[in-house]
């Protein structure tokens, strides 16, 4: 306890800068953007952002409904965040915390607050990351988060103070563990956060500067804002919670498939039997042996080949979610905007942002599969600016070749239309030639456009960013 009138060492939240009203530390910037209406998948919200703060201190120091703590399974880690919070709250915490007997990784427990300014304290175990279990860390991230939330809504709690969850010590990559960690709390704000008053990321000065700027994404402070980062958010936002998708597994079992009701429709069972066979347990193959045997003879059947083609995409497919593609995210050559007349999902390929001679090549085309693999589960049109692209921004064949080959069949199929802008004659040609003689079925889908005024007739101005210097050379041209 403070010696009666000293000052206390405890925080109020309620005196903390919201992250509405918090200054940008560089000032305030100019967002060269058109003025366009968006459909971010994060809109602006000010009713969300006066929830969110942002404060680079001791999580243990706060005064809010609860903190949260970060530790091992057995609730015995020593890491600075978790020994803060037991020096504050003192001795009876580590009491309460044998009576907890461990927590499982993901899960949240919660103890009372002791000594400290905070009534509870949530205790929660992040993962330990590994790159060949990216995926079950990202769930198990997610559900910290998720479960620290629901806590704090099931006890009516006014205020929490989240801390950094999965420490240096799990090796987690703290850019990863950020995209998580706001998206997730955004998410369940969003559909839940009616009762909770204030949010507080607790962050160290090492933290501050990915949180700050990752926050913008997730948080935008003005609608300017908002424009400004859709181009910046991760294709890989999760579900309507926030939570990890795994598109493979994602598969429907039918409970005892072909058998109906009495008083069922025909059309229910042609859609119960479309089923059968479909599965991953259905589509295993027979005889490894025999498969390999053809292989060596050069005899493969089209389904064997198709299942050949598939395992190879699948390993690209995992290397693009392994690697780290941020200096090729940062050229801001492939992004989402919104979607065409049809309803259809608009991807923009910028050429000019291409240097195709100072970047690796192998890494443009994972983080091209990285981006685009959910959005070709539907159907989706490209829109390609080959405005005042030079010599060392054009793709040579060979690597248009090479992606054709690598790339699902679904990214081939479901791509309804490719608009060519402001081709030049040059391009007109190779584009001619490569899907005459490369690509089959690629030639009517691809449309060259010579004005923006054109391309509006196929999707509305509001719908599409545009890059200012787009804009500017269709203006003078």
């Amino acid at each position: 306890m403070d010696p009666l009138g000293a000052r206390s060492q405890f925080v109020e939240v309620q005196t903390l800068s919201t992250w509405e009203r918090q200054p940008d530390p560089e000032g305030e910037k100019e967002y060269n953007v058109s003025q366009q209406a968006f459909l971010s998948p994060f809109p602006y919200r000010e009713d969300i952002n006066r929830k969110i703060v942002l404060y680079n201190g001791d999580v243990a120091l706060l005064n809010c409904t609860a903190i949260v703590n970060t530790s091992n399974e057995t609730l015995t880690d020593k890491n600075p965040i978790s020994e803060s919070i037991h020096t504050y709250a003192g001795p009876e915490l580590r009491d309460e915390m044998l009576k907890l007997k461990g927590c499982r990784t993901g899960e949240a427990k919660m103890t009372k607050g002791f000594n400290l300014a905070a009534r509870f304290i949530i205790h929660t175990v992040g993962p330990k990351y590994k790159t060949k279990y990216r995926t079950a860390a990202e769930n198990s991230l997610y559900n910290c988060y998720r479960n620290v939330m629901q806590l704090a809504k099931e006890q009516a709690m006014a205020s929490v103070a989240v801390c950094v969850v999965s420490t240096t010590k799990r090796g987690y990559p703290l850019e990863d563990a950020t995209h998580i960690a706001l998206r997730t709390v955004r998410r369940f704000l969003e559909k839940y956060g009616e009762s909770i008053e204030t949010v507080v990321f607790a962050v160290t000065d090492m933290d501050e500067p990915t949180y700050r700027k990752l926050l913008l994404l997730y948080y935008p402070r003005s609608e300017e804002e908002e424009r400004a980062s859709l181009p910046l958010i991760p294709a890989d936002i999760g579900n309507s919670e926030g939570e990890p998708v795994v598109p493979e597994r994602q598969i429907r079992i039918t409970e005892k498939p072909g058998c109906l009701e009495v008083d069922s429709e025909a059309e229910t069972l042609d859609s119960d039997l479309g089923q059968v066979g479909t599965h991953a347990f259905s589509r295993m193959e027979g005889d490894v042996d025999k498969q390999r045997k053809l292989i060596l003879q050069g005899q493969l059947s089209d389904e064997t080949m198709q299942k050949q083609h598939q395992r190879n995409y699948n390993r690209w497919l995992c290397r693009a979610r392994a690697e780290d593609l941020s200096d090729i995210a940062a050229l801001k050559a492939l992004y989402q905007t919104g979607v065409d007349m049809c309803g259809r999902t608009v991807m923009v390929l910028v050429g000019r942002n291409i240097p195709v001679n100072l970047i690796d090549m192998e890494k443009a085309l994972l983080y091209f599969i990285h981006v685009m693999d959910h959005i070709t589960v539907k159907e989706y049109v490209m829109v390609y600016f080959h405005t005042l692209t030079g010599e060392h921004n054009h793709l040579d064949s060979e690597f248009l070749k090479k992606l054709n080959e690598i790339v699902d069949t679904k990214f081939k199929n479901n791509l309804s239309a490719f608009y060519f802008v402001h081709p030049s004659f040059r391009s007109k040609v190779s584009t001619w030639f490569f899907t005459t003689f490369s690509v089959s079925g690629m030639k009517q889908k691809v449309h060259h456009v010579e004005t923006l005024q054109q391309l509006f007739t196929c999707i509305l101005p509001e719908q599409i960013d545009i890059p200012p210097f787009v804009l500017e050379y269709d203006a003078r041209v």
